[in-house]
């Protein structure tokens, strides 16, 4: 599909649409969402909707590329606060003790999020519009390599056994955020940081280095 190509615009008016957007696709649903509605509920030109987002499946996309900012901006910061380069980690346990706090720290804020979980529901619910658009897309690896590169560098001080952490950064997510957070209902807090919590502790299982 050749999609309409967009101009940058007003970040206020861009912004505008884009919240407009992420209600209206949430509350009616995206099939039942109308451009007109959009535009009336951002106060702004449907012609301005168009020159900015080209069409309605565009305008999902960048509905789910903000919350995909959102997950980004958490990732940095919870990679920098417990696995950098200059964190003190020269243990097995001590990894294990950092990557449940940067589990615990990433799964609590994004999930915290309402830009990020409305994004979940999005997706699921209208992967058939979005699939074109999300194949390739860097919102859907970044995140995972930025984490394979924290691994690979323990790998490096010879904390874990990884032959592919591209691969075991999936597992990590799998065993925690994706876990703890599975289903239509987020888990409560507490739990989910315990579901957290045992994840890593798995994860360590299989990857640790067992000297330690």
């Amino acid at each position: 599909m050749t999609l309409r190509t967009a101009r940058e615009g007003s970040p206020e008016k861009r912004a505008a649409i884009l919240e407009a957007a992420r209600e209206l696709f949430v509350r009616d649903g995206y099939d039942r969402t109308s451009m007109d509605a959009i535009s009336a509920r951002a106060k702004v030109s449907k012609r301005t909707v168009y020159d900015y987002y080209g069409d309605k499946q565009r305008l999902l996309l960048g509905v789910v590329e903000a919350g995909g900012d959102v997950l980004m901006v958490a990732l940095e910061r919870a990679l920098e606060a417990h696995l950098a380069d200059d964190a003190q980690i020269r243990t097995v346990p001590q990894l294990e003790q950092a990557l449940k706090q940067f589990a615990v720290d990433l799964g609590v804020t994004i999930m915290d999020s309402a830009a990020y979980t409305v994004v979940i529901g999005l997706v699921r619910n209208n992967f058939d519009a979005l699939e074109e658009q999300l194949t390739g897309h860097p919102m859907t690896s970044v995140p995972e390599e930025r984490l394979a590169e924290r691994l690979e560098h323990f790998t490096r001080q010879g904390l874990l056994e990884i032959p592919d952490a591209r691969l075991a950064a999936d597992h990590f997510n799998a065993l925690t955020t994706l876990l703890a957070y599975a289903g239509p209902d987020r888990t409560d807090p507490e739990t989910a940081r315990i579901s957290m919590e045992n994840g890593v502790h798995a994860f360590i299982r299989a990857y640790g280095v067992r000297a330690q």
